[in-house]
């Protein structure tokens, strides 16, 4: 009798396994199809781009939104063909220092980088907003494609860097991708259909921006913390023998002098370059007319023609011939 009553038990705990299994199955196939979807249409998320990229940079570019509009437009391509430099734009959209040291290590496990261009924003080093909730920030990890590396890399932000277990869990998971409801949406940042347009200034504008970004004002706290990061990235460069510039972009007059407290940042940016060895430059005054703009603080694509006619162009390629004459 007892084997009798056993043997529907074993029945319904097959079926539970089975069921299981099938569960497991279906949730892989779904990942796989995520996963190559993502591939096929990822486009501006910057791991997509180290994946695709050539495995020798002569230069990277890091930042948040202000080093995007560099590449707008086919700008990057057009830098390349003119300098004949190989450049890959890395910026990200509220991208901090945390999440920029993870780009770079990312890329320099697998290529060789001569020089990084960092623009650097004072916002990006105030708060966890833009640093350890970025690289957990599940738009970005739906359009982060699989690498055993970068799951470690990630594991080691959770550790040790205050990144959210859930981020990486999500990572590993698939989660975001297959649930990403823009999955068919171009990878790009909205932004970039305004790159040919000028900014008509607006009050209203710039208060709101600079309340965006500095939603609790300056941290110093904080500041500390992110100057850390940024220091970690600078040695992490000098290890795999880069070499580092430091810029602000040019901004409007009106959202320069907006900024909470960006004079204390300039001066704790500058030292953390010098102490490093590495380059810094502040443009941010170069020049400040609207119709250099597209909008409060993003450059367009006459801004950014100007910034490089009057000041990339010389340093992209005396750094980089540096960079050649050391190796």
């Amino acid at each position: 009798m007892a084997r009798c009553a056993s043997s529907p038990q074993r029945r319904l705990a097959r079926a539970a396994l089975g069921f299981v299994a099938l569960g497991i199955v279906l949730y892989l196939a779904l990942y796989a199809a995520a996963e190559r979807l993502l591939r096929e249409r990822a486009d501006a998320n910057p791991f997509h781009r180290v994946a695709v990229a050539e495995r020798q940079v002569d230069w990277v570019i890091l930042g948040s939104s202000h080093a995007m509009p560099l590449g707008f437009g086919g700008f990057e391509s057009q830098m390349e063909r003119d300098t004949g430099l190989e450049i890959l734009n890395l910026g990200t959209q509220g991208a901090g220092p945390l999440y920029n040291r993870l780009v770079l290590e990312h890329l320099l496990r697998a290529h060789d980088v001569r020089n990084v261009l960092y623009v650097a924003d004072g916002f990006a080093f105030q708060s966890r907003t833009w640093n350890e909730e970025r690289v957990a920030e599940p738009k970005l990890l739906a359009r982060t494609p699989w690498d055993p590396a970068l799951a470690r890399a990630l594991a080691r932000a959770v550790l040790h860097d205050g990144v959210s277990w859930r981020g990486w869990l999500d990572y590993a998971s698939g989660f975001s991708k297959i649930n990403n409801r823009e999955r068919f949406a171009p990878d790009r940042w909205e932004a970039a259909t305004q790159f040919e347009r000028a900014w008509r200034p607006s009050a209203s504008a710039v208060r709101s921006r600079i309340e965006y970004l500095y939603p609790e004002g300056p941290q110093p706290q904080a500041q500390a913390r992110y100057l850390a990061q940024l220091e970690q990235l600078l040695r992490t460069a000098a290890a795999a023998g880069a070499r580092v510039t430091i810029v602000k972009l040019p901004l409007p007059r009106s959202y320069r002098q907006a900024l909470p407290d960006e004079a204390a940042f300039d001066a704790a940016l500058q030292r953390t370059a010098l102490l490093a060895g590495d380059s810094w430059r502040d443009l941010s005054r170069s020049f400040d007319a609207p119709e250099f703009f597209f909008d409060s603080d993003h450059l367009n694509r006459r801004g950014v023609t100007r910034l490089y006619d009057e000041h990339l162009r010389l340093l992209l390629t005396d750094r980089a011939a540096a960079g050649r004459e050391g190796t």
